[in-house]
C-alpha cells in the first residue's frame, strides 16, 4: 500500500520522517501519518513526494498510471487513486469506530445484567454460615466484588454511555 512505498523508499534512501517532511515543507506528523496510513498526501504532494524519494508516482501508488501523449503523468488518474485510497481508509475507520460501538455496548450490558444478578441475589452470602471456612472465604470474595462493583456501575455506565455517543458521526 501507498504507506508502506512511503516508508521503505524513505528508509531505503537514508532519510528520516524530519528530513523528508523538511524537504517536502512539512510537519513531520504529516510524514508519520501517511506512513501509518492515516491519511494521504493530496495529487501535487504526491508528485513531490515522488521526486523527492527518487521515484516515479506509478510506484508510490503501486499500479500503473496512465500518461497523457506529452508523456507526463495524467492528474486526473492520480486524483482518481487517491480518491481510491481515501475511501478504504474510510471504509477502515469506519469499522474500527463500529467495533469501539459495539464493545462498549457489549460491556454495558454485561454491567447490567452483573448488576441485576447482584440484585436478584440480595446479599445471600450475608446468610451464610462464616464459622465454614470455604463458605468465609467464598462470602468475603462475593462481598469484596459487590462492593467494588456497585462503587465502579456508574463510571462504567457513563463512560460507555459517553464513549458510544462519541462513535456517531454528527451530521
Amino acid at each position: 500500500m501507498l504507506n508502506e512505498t512511503i516508508r521503505n523508499l524513505r528508509k531505503a534512501k537514508g532519510m528520516s520522517q524530519e528530513e523528508l517532511a523538511v524537504k517536502l515543507n512539512v510537519v513531520r506528523q504529516t510524514i508519520s501519518k501517511w506512513e501509518k496510513g492515516l491519511s494521504v498526501p493530496d495529487s501535487s504532494m504526491l508528485i513531490s513526494l515522488a521526486e523527492e524519494l527518487d521515484t516515479s508516482v506509478n510506484v508510490l501508488l503501486g499500479e500503473t498510471i496512465r500518461k497523457d501523449y506529452g508523456g507526463e503523468v495524467n492528474l486526473g488518474d492520480i486524483a482518481e487513486k487517491l480518491e481510491d485510497i481515501n475511501y478504504k481508509f474510510a471504509k477502515g475507520h469506519a469499522r474500527k469506530i463500529r467495533i469501539i460501538r459495539y464493545t462498549l455496548m457489549f460491556i454495558c450490558g454485561i454491567t447490567a445484567v452483573i448488576f441485576v444478578v447482584l440484585l436478584y441475589m440480595n446479599s445471600e452470602y450475608l446468610t451464610w454460615d462464616y464459622k465454614n471456612p470455604e463458605l468465609a472465604v467464598a462470602g468475603t470474595i462475593f462481598h469484596g466484588f459487590e462492593f467494588i462493583f456497585v462503587r465502579l456501575v456508574p463510571f462504567i455506565i457513563t463512560g460507555s454511555a459517553i464513549g458510544i455517543i462519541f462513535t456517531y458521526k454528527r451530521k
